[in-house]
């Protein structure tokens, strides 16, 4: 399982609405800060919008805003909406096929074990936890 840049730019995206909680952001400001593309983000932020994730304002003062506080979005939540599924093989998938091998299948058992590792991980991380994340980040980097 590899999450593309479309997941890792959402979460960026989710984190720096998030640390301007209130404030209406215009794309150019998150694309010049997080350095993505502005014309990538569009994509990204339409599917966060379509999704209710964020919501947009129109007019010289428009931008985004986050709909709810940063703790109520999990890094699952985001990933999941952007990426689709997580499973680390296919028939671990939603709708997956039927496998003939399934009844005997021991290597099934550790990709369970890795999804069930992951699923927990990114449930039960929010968005305010990456940003608390980032600020303890922030204070350990010292330059004299």
């Amino acid at each position: 399982m590899t999450i593309s840049t479309k997941g890792r730019y959402a979460l960026r995206i989710m984190m720096d609405l998030a640390s301007h909680m209130g404030e209406t952001i215009k794309l150019k400001d998150i694309a010049s800060r997080q350095e993505i593309s502005e014309k990538y983000m569009e994509q990204i932020i339409a599917v966060l919008n379509k999704a209710g994730y964020v919501r947009s304002t129109r007019g010289a003062q428009g931008g985004y805003q986050l709909v709810r506080a940063p703790k109520e979005y999990t890094v699952g939540m985001v990933l999941r909406l952007t990426e689709g599924s997580l499973a680390p093989v296919e028939c671990l998938t939603e709708n997956a096929i039927p496998c003939e091998r399934e009844g005997k299948c021991a290597t099934v058992e550790i990709y369970k074990r890795i999804y069930e590792a992951v699923n927990n991980v990114i449930d039960t991380t929010t968005i305010q936890d990456l940003l608390d994340i980032e600020s303890e980040k922030a204070s350990d980097f010292y330059v004299i």
